[in-house]
This record gives C-alpha cells, structure tokens and sequence, in this order.
C-alpha cells in the first residue's frame, strides 16, 4: 500500500514536470509568434506628448506646475488619421517621461494630468481613437522619474512598488497593448540598474498582466547587438547614435527617429522643415523593414493637443511612398532574452596571465567596452576563474567575446571542493556565446579556452539564474 503511494506520488511529480515544461515551451513559442508580428507591423507612429510640450523642453522641470497643461482642442483621432495616412499600423504614446508626468487618470501620484486644466485622460483618449481606427497601440513608459526622485542613488521599495502600480492601471484600464517601450532604466544617463529595480521582477510582472505584451528596452547603447538583453526587441533610439545594422542584423528590432527635430514640440517646429520624406522612406523605413527591424517615426503633437500642418503633410508624402509592409512568414534563429540579475557584475576573479594592462576583473565590469585578454605568450591554456562570496544557483551563462577574437570554451564548477564540468549546451550569435544548462549550485566558475585567433578577449562575462 505504501509502495502505491510513492508510486502515485512520483508519478503525479512527474507528470508536473511535464506540463511546467510544456507550459515553458508553449511561452517561448508564443513570443516567437509575437516578435514576428512586431516586425511584420513594419511602421509606426511614436507620440512624444506631455509636460514638456509647454516648457519647449524635451525634459521638463520635474516640479512644473500643473497649471501649464492645457490642450481643450487635442484630437487622439487626428493622430490616429494622420499616422493611417502614412500607412502606419500602430501608435505608440508616452504615458510619463523622465520627469515623471503621468498623463493618465492615474491613483498613484496626484501629479497627473487629471489635476491640470486639462482634466482629461490622455492615454484612454489615445487608445480609443487609435483601436477605432484599426491601429495596434503601445505604450513607452519611463523607469526615470525625477519629480519622484526614482534616480541613482534614491530607489525604496516604494519607488519599486510604485512603478509596479503604474504598469499595472496602464495594463489594466486600456484594453490589449501590444507592447510597453521602457525607457531611463540601465542607460550610461540614468544609471538605474537592473538589480536597483530588479528587471526580471517587472518583466514577469508586465506578462502576468498581458502575457502578450512585448517588453522593448531602449538600451542599445550600451548592450551589443548580437542578442536580447534585457529586451524581447532588440531597440534603437537613432537620435542618440544607436544604429542597426542593415546588413548584419538577425534579432526583431525596432528603430525610432523623430521626424521633427526633437522628440517633444518645440515653438519652432510649424515654420522648421521636417525631416526629408524620401530620405526617411528609401534609407531607413525600407531598408530596416528589410532587415527585421519595424521602424518607430515621433510625430510630437503642438501646445494645442495638435499635429502641425507640416507633420501631416511629410506623413501624407510617406504614405505615398511607403505601400507595402513586410511580410516575413519566420525569423532567423535567435536566444531567447536574458532576463535575470547577472551575478557575475564586479564579483571577485582570476586568471592566467594577463595582456599588459587588459587584466581579469576588465571581463565582468559592466562594460562591453573594455575588456579582459590573454597574454599570447603564456604556455599555459588560458584560463578565467569567478568566485562568489557564497555558493549560489545558476543555469545560464553568456560571454561576449571580443570582435574577431573566437575562443573555444571548457566550463567547469567548483562545489564543496571539487570542480565539475558544466554541461551546456552552446548557442553562438555572432560574438555572443550562450551557455544554458540544467541549474547548478557552485562557489566558482572557471572557463578554460582555446584562442582561435592568438589570444582570448573577453568583454563581459554574465552569470544568470534564468526562471523556467
């Protein structure tokens, strides 16, 4: 009789086993299905609207008066006709800039738009007249939030239960949104990082309240562009210098540039020029589509809730020259995004012989800039060794070499004084090395490596403890 309970027991186990990864598998192949949407929306309209639009600033003072908001002409449904004319498949809004404006009814701040003049909830406006239009909607929401002083140095857990909140009303009050830009959270300005406000935290969060949710993070300046980091689009702010590659890209991306001359309207913009129509169609929408990469035009609507007669036009022109979205049926191979804390930042490390001044610790200081290299006239294999304070569980490891600088890799752990080998499997995107692997609780972490091209160069070495 006991012996058929432990039977049914290890049986039900299993068969729990089986569905959860069943459940993980199904997940996986859901975001591949909604990655390959994105890209096929193929163009795009971004709405930098808010507090700065009367400060002619693209950072509004974090403490402007409420006063200042006032728009009793804005028209969501001339957004929306305006981007259809260009034959846009989408807006995308922002909810709250870095200066921490939210321009929603919103039950978390009083600083919102509800207590201006105004009185009017921005983004229900927005998702209406975008929805009624056929036209998908997104929305950018920033982690930065200077009138809440959700900056460096200063985050609570308030801070965090507070961002929670808000992604919750915006994920729960508008209807379906197909994806959430993120923007001011691990940038080189910002310099909020992942473990301040634990990404993974709020990344599950937001698909728990729309599983179908893209999560895009605008932090291209800083990760390479061989893998997902962080983002489940690989994201590029073009006003800042992030440009895709055309001809090498391989992951779903998005590319954003205002079509005036800042992303917020600005007094000048109905008597300046906007950006050149055929330059925008031929040279970036176009050939981005071409390359994976779904492309995100600002349209920035005027003090009066309005575009300007010379936005409408230039959009007007696209629409003449821009017919045909894109129409990919797959997507090349690509990882999964890393999601978790990366444990490997600034932990203690070894290795063998150095090049001059390239030494270990260069391999896991939080930038890809810099890097750890072997010293081409050691005899011995080189080698790179992290050690935790204590033991900790991990599954997922990720090197990103140096360009042109391939290695062939050995990884062992260390637990409870023997080493182990680490049984991955490898998955390459261009410089970028991808190691997952059934979780394992170790002290240390070794990599031996054979050079492919004289020497080793490693610029970062992360260490994940992925959710499955």
């Amino acid at each position: 009789m006991k012996n058929n309970k432990f039977l049914t027991a290890v049986l039900l186990l299993l068969g729990l086993m089986q569905v959860n990864t069943i459940v993980a598998q199904v997940k996986e192949s859901e975001l591949r299905k909604q990655q390959l949407d994105f890209v096929n929306l193929g163009f795009g309209m971004f709405i930098h609207y808010g507090m700065p639009t009367y400060m002619d600033q693209d950072w509004s003072d974090p403490n402007a008066s409420l006063s200042l908001f006032n728009a009793p002409k804005l028209d969501a449904n001339q957004w929306a006709l305006a981007a259809k004319s260009a034959h846009m498949t989408y807006g995308c809004l922002t909810t709250k800039h870095h200066s921490g404006f939210p321009i929603w009814d919103t039950k978390t701040t009083n600083y919102n738009v509800m207590n201006t003049p105004f009185g009017r909830d921005v983004v229900k406006e927005y998702a209406g007249a975008f929805r009624k239009n056929g036209l998908k909607v997104m929305l950018y929401y920033s982690i930065l939030d200077t009138h809440q002083e959700i900056r460096p140095n200063h985050i609570t857990s308030n801070h965090i239960q507070m961002i929670k909140d808000q992604l919750t009303e915006l994920l729960t009050n508008y209807g379906e949104i197909n994806a959430l830009v993120i923007d001011g959270w691990d940038a080189p300005w910002s310099r909020i990082s992942y473990d301040d406000i634990p990404f993974d935290d709020i990344y599950y969060h937001i698909k728990s309240l729309q599983p179908q949710c893209l999560v895009m993070e605008l932090n291209s300046a800083k990760y390479p562009g061989d893998a997902l980091f962080y983002s489940d689009i690989k994201s590029y702010e073009q006003g800042a210098g992030q440009f895709i590659s055309k001809e090498h890209n391989k992951l779903p991306a998005m590319a954003c540039l205002p079509l005036q001359q800042n992303w917020f309207w600005k007094k000048s913009f109905p008597k300046t020029p906007v950006k050149e129509v055929k330059s925008l169609v031929n040279d970036f929408i176009i050939p981005y589509n071409g390359a994976y990469c779904n492309f995100m035009l600002n349209v920035a609507p005027n003090a009066d809730g309005l575009i300007d007669k010379n936005a409408l036009i230039a959009l007007q022109e696209i629409g003449n020259l821009y017919k045909n979205k894109p129409s990919y049926s797959e997507l090349p191979a690509y990882e999964s995004p890393v999601i978790g804390s990366n444990m490997a930042l600034k932990a203690y490390t070894n290795s063998s012989w150095s090049d001059d001044m390239n030494l270990m610790d260069f391999a896991n200081d939080d930038n890809f800039g810099s890097s750890w290299v072997s010293n081409a006239a050691a005899s011995a294999s080189p080698w790179w060794e992290l050690a935790f304070e204590r033991s900790k569980a991990f599954n997922t490891i990720v090197i990103t070499e140096g360009k042109d600088h391939p290695s062939v890799y050995n990884l062992v752990y260390f637990k409870d004084g023997k080493w182990y080998p680490i049984l991955a499997e490898q998955k390459d995107q261009g410089r970028i090395k991808i190691f997952k692997f059934k979780t394992v609780i170790g002290q240390k972490v070794r990599l031996n490596m054979k050079p492919k091209n004289g020497k080793v160069v490693l610029a970062e070495v992360g260490i994940y403890h992925e959710r499955t």
